[in-house]
């Protein structure tokens, strides 16, 4: 008697992570098609981030059939609209805690390599500062610091304070970062709001080199930058850019854990 198979996944997307999420729910035995098996598929894996044209995504999934759970990343508004005026589920795969964790992987060792692209020194011994002790900044920091950078984390919350110090790094209050800008060679953000002024941009020596993780506008004076003639890199991405292999298999492991969840696909 033939093995009954899991389900049939419709993979939108042709960059390598949604290449690389089709190959893993292969692996697990779901059948995976393209575009054109959306009417046959009971799930639908859409790409990250999902800011499409509204009208199209609305008349792609209203090829699904009714109850479909469609899946995608960083989903906007228009998005959730598009697919809700189809009938069909809409989820967030981001919103996986596990998932933003394992993205923070790929996302500190593809700013390692931009640090190490962009300087001539190597990373040990060097003064590294990291804006933020969120998933990315740990993520980072812990990594820096087994390379033998000297890093110091500036964090508002106490507790990410202490969790920095806990781990053999050295940490401050966010108010306490110009005093330390003189001394830095690489600084590191990773927090959505504006850390890195002009004001801080100028205290910075000669040749160092900040590197911005956060989601667009980032954190960074980058106009600012250009004028004082600061090297700073908006490294948006990572993921997607350094480790498109491991990124896309990330992303299907968290959408077949939503699945399991919902006692769906196995």
């Amino acid at each position: 008697m033939e093995e009954k198979r899991p389900g049939v996944f419709a993979v939108l997307g042709e960059d390598a992570r949604q290449r690389a999420a089709a190959d893993y729910l292969r692996e697990k035995g779901f059948e995976v098609r393209g575009p054109e098996g959306v009417a046959a598929a009971n799930w639908v894996l859409l790409p990250m981030p999902l800011a499409a044209d509204a009208a199209a995504l609305e008349q792609l999934l209203a090829q699904a059939r009714p109850g479909t759970a469609a899946f995608g990343g960083r989903v906007s508004e228009a998005a959730r609209a598009a697919a809700a005026a189809a009938g069909i589920r809409l989820e967030d795969y981001l919103c996986r805690e596990e998932l933003a964790l394992l993205n923070a992987i790929p996302t500190a060792e593809g700013c390692i390599g931009l640090i190490l692209q962009n300087r001539r020194r190597t990373v040990w011994g060097s003064s590294m500062l990291v804006l933020g002790f969120g998933r990315c900044g740990q993520a980072l920091a812990v990594r820096l610091a087994a390379l033998g950078a000297h890093v110091t984390v500036a964090a508002r919350s106490p507790a990410q304070r202490a969790l920095a110090l806990s781990l053999g790094l050295a940490a401050v209050p966010m108010d306490a970062v110009d005093g330390l800008l003189e001394g830095t060679e690489v600084a590191v953000n990773t927090v959505p709001a504006p850390v890195l002024d002009a004001a801080r941009l100028q205290k910075l020596p000669a040749g160092a080199l900040v590197i911005d993780l956060a989601s667009l506008p980032g954190g960074t004076d980058f106009e600012a930058a250009k004028v004082l003639g600061v090297r700073a890199i908006h490294a948006l991405s990572l993921p997607a850019r350094c480790a498109p292999v491991t990124a896309g298999q990330f992303v299907a492991q968290a959408v077949l854990a939503m699945l399991r969840e919902r006692g769906e696909g196995f």
